[in-house]
């Protein structure tokens, strides 16, 4: 089945959870162009979600998820959320969904795991996901090791299930290289973070036009939390102290609510600019509806281009 089937889309496309910033505006705005729009629920409470789910409905009829980090205390609640709320798409990261999974599919949701590897992608099949996002490790945020080029083809072979491709995507060209590697659709989160929609602060976005293809690198791997974000100020402090093997607390106390300071307030030296390897292939803010409007018309451009 195509994903714009399972999923009733027009376009395969997916936006990417990105926390504190995949709220209502960004989510509608991707969905009435054609993709599917999602909600990070990272950090929210059960009324939180739900008041977010309403606005979204408000602002789009067509089909939104929810993503769900599995490693949060109130899942339980947030789940309950979404089949009140009726929602029909759930991606999720950061853990298990097994105890889940049940509810989830007697609800009649769809569940699209995001996954880093081989092993967790066929586990995923097992437990009943209808689809899996093979994220590289070129991604913005959590990552894994393995890049997107790599990953992608070893997934898509070693499930039956239609494999998602993300990480390192932000254009036509992209997308069907996605498709080349036997990806049914891309999920897609830095391209989005400079467009008109995004509820982040424009100082964020300057960042993100602003980075180089050398920009962005990845902290965390001696804590065991990956995260790719662009270098500043405190990146270079973290790395700094990792490199004197400083303790895990020490660690968080750099990074506590260094999203917040980057995405609300705007400060792109000490807070968390979590962006993909492909800003640097971004130059501009547009609406999302021309952002995907503009990719799907060059991959077509591609593919009618492509010569062996």
């Amino acid at each position: 089945m195509s994903i714009t089937n399972l999923l009733n889309i027009k376009y395969p496309i997916i936006q990417g959870a990105m926390a504190q910033i995949a709220k209502a505006p960004l989510v509608a705005a991707v969905s009435n162009a054609g993709g599917l729009g999602i909600i990070a629920s990272g950090g929210m409470t059960a009324d939180m979600l739900r008041e977010e789910i309403k606005k979204t409905k408000a602002l789009t009829d067509k089909p939104f998820g929810v993503n769900l980090m599995l490693m949060m205390t109130n899942i339980a609640e947030l789940t309950e959320v979404i089949i009140e709320e009726k929602v029909g798409i759930v991606t999720t990261g950061a853990g298990t969904p097994k105890t889940f999974m049940p509810i989830w599919k007697e609800a009649g949701i769809i569940v699209i795991p995001v996954v880093p590897s081989v092993m967790i992608a066929k586990r995923m099949e097992k437990m009943g996901a209808d689809a899996v996002i093979a994220e590289g490790t070129e991604a913005g945020g959590h990552v894994g090791e393995t890049t997107t080029m790599a990953l992608l083809p070893q997934i898509v072979d070693a499930v039956t299930i239609p494999v998602i491709g993300a990480g390192g995507i932000a254009d036509g060209r992209g997308i069907v290289a996605a498709l080349a590697l036997g990806a049914k659709g891309v999920q897609i989160g830095t391209r989005f973070l400079a467009t008109d929609e995004c509820p982040v602060h424009p100082d964020f976005k300057a960042a993100v036009i602003k980075a180089s293809d050398r920009d962005t690198m990845v902290t965390g791997r001696k804590a065991g939390a990956p995260v790719r974000s662009i270098k500043n100020k405190m990146i270079k402090e973290y790395i700094r102290l990792e490199e004197e093997n400083a303790d895990r607390d020490t660690l968080e106390e750099l990074t506590l609510g260094s999203l917040r300071k980057a995405v609300q307030e705007g400060d792109t030296d000490n807070g968390s600019v979590m962006a993909g390897q492909i800003a640097g292939l971004i130059t501009e803010i547009k609406p999302c509806k021309d952002v995907i409007e503009e990719m799907m018309t060059d991959a077509k451009n591609v593919i009618a281009g492509l010569e062996l």
